[in-house]
């Protein structure tokens, strides 16, 4: 994992120069602190916090009030609500969701809930394979866990192949010049990307970096605010003994201006 990171380092430091902080970098603290305290926010949704850190991840991919902000491959919505807290009523948050996925009653029931939690929340369904956001609609964009599924099939999910470079591609389409994405994922080692997101849900950091670059994105920043040096990368992410504690990534990506 050393190596990874070492690696990554030298990377970006001989990349050239990064694109300017924007103004968001420097938004206070408290807003998003304030965005976690919101007295209506699930029980299970808090119980997340301590290992996803949301405040510290969107303070420093730089979300503000007023912007546009989608929310990727949704789930139950968990970061979706928080951003709807920060982007407040001058703002939207759109929640990207595969129509393969929460299909049942309950489901339904608690994205309507949390739509009336957060009314700046909107769910969007489309097919998993053919994600096609509006041209340059989005200010803010995050993939939280999720982007490795790109390279995923499953007939019992009803995911089908899905062509990585066609999904970052209709991305970029969909974000605003100096628009922010950013990408949390598990680290993973491996040449064959696929076969190592059937094994272990986990993907190189590497090949995010080349997938977003290609699309025309360019990597301003990297944390390791959730790095685990302690992560055994052999492991799938789902055992007991690293669920919620693996060594994930965070890149910040913009598109230039």
């Amino acid at each position: 994992m050393r190596t990874i990171r070492l690696a990554l380092a030298a990377a970006i430091a001989f990349s050239g120069p990064t694109l300017a902080p924007s103004m968001a970098s420097a938004a206070e603290p408290a807003l998003y602190a304030a965005a976690l305290a919101a007295s209506d926010r699930p029980a299970e949704a808090r119980e997340l916090d301590e290992s996803r850190k949301p405040a510290e991840v969107l303070a420093f991919l730089g979300l503000e009030p007023g912007m546009t902000a989608a929310d990727l491959l949704t789930g139950t919505g968990y970061w979706a609500e928080i951003m709807a807290h920060v982007v407040g009523p001058e703002g939207k948050v759109v929640a990207y969701q595969p129509s393969q996925f929460y299909t049942d009653e309950d489901s339904k029931t608690a994205w309507s809930a949390l739509e009336e939690r957060a009314p700046e929340v909107s769910e969007s369904r489309y097919p998993f394979d053919a994600f096609a956001p509006p041209a340059e609609s989005l200010d803010f964009a995050l993939i939280n866990l999720s982007y490795h599924d790109i390279y995923w099939t499953s007939e019992r999910f009803k995911i089908p192949t899905t062509d990585p470079a066609a999904y970052v591609a209709a991305l970029y389409a969909g974000m605003k010049p100096g628009g922010v994405v950013g990408v949390i994922d598990h680290v993973g080692e491996g040449s064959d990307t696929r076969a190592l997101v059937d094994a272990l849900h986990r993907i190189d950091p590497a090949v995010v970096r080349a997938d977003f670059e290609r699309a025309g994105f360019v990597l301003e920043d990297t944390s390791d605010l959730l790095a685990n040096p302690e992560d055994d990368h052999t492991k799938l992410v789902f055992d007991p003994a690293i669920r919620g504690k693996t060594d994930r990534f965070l890149f910040k990506f913009v598109k230039p201006r």
